[in-house]
């Protein structure tokens, strides 16, 4: 065939520029995205490792509770088998009731800070990662536009 069937077109350097400028500002707005995206996710992590850490915590409190419980309950019946008379025996259960009511306050108390104090972290947490994400975002879509609307000005020969 001969070259008059095939005409040789060629694209304007200025339209090549433009087209790469725009390819290079696509890039960047993509990177800044994911960044912030990458950040977002670490966030989120960092507050997953928290939540794990705090609710160990509870359950450990939760097991050291339990045993003191059941090991005071022991106790009691060891005093009430080596009672003397009944007597001795209600006032064995009445030290037992009246200690018991103090350590279940002591560690309902415990307990519910330590709650509160793992509710309030991963809240805190949470809402610092929101808006983190949200501002990075933004300023990821500020970008990509202020660089879209500067290439779109560009004049092209």
């Amino acid at each position: 065939m001969s070259s008059s069937q095939n005409p040789n077109y060629e694209v304007p350097a200025e339209m090549r520029d433009f087209a790469e400028k725009s390819v290079d500002q696509a890039r960047k707005a993509f990177d800044s995205f994911l960044g912030a995206a990458r950040r977002t996710a670490d966030t989120v992590q960092g507050s997953a490792e928290l939540a794990r850490t705090n609710t160990t915590t509870l359950s450990s409190r939760s097991f050291e509770f339990a045993e003191q419980n059941v090991n005071a309950a022991f106790d009691l019946a060891q005093k009430l088998v080596r009672a003397k008379d009944v007597q001795e025996a209600m006032q064995h259960q009445a030290e037992f009731v009246r200690s018991q009511f103090a350590n279940i306050q002591a560690q309902a108390k415990e307990f519910g800070g330590l709650a509160q104090s793992a509710l309030q972290q991963g809240a805190e947490n949470a809402k610092s990662a929101v808006q983190q994400g949200q501002n990075e975002a933004r300023q990821a879509f500020e970008q990509g536009t202020a660089a879209a609307k500067g290439a779109a000005k560009k004049p092209t020969a």
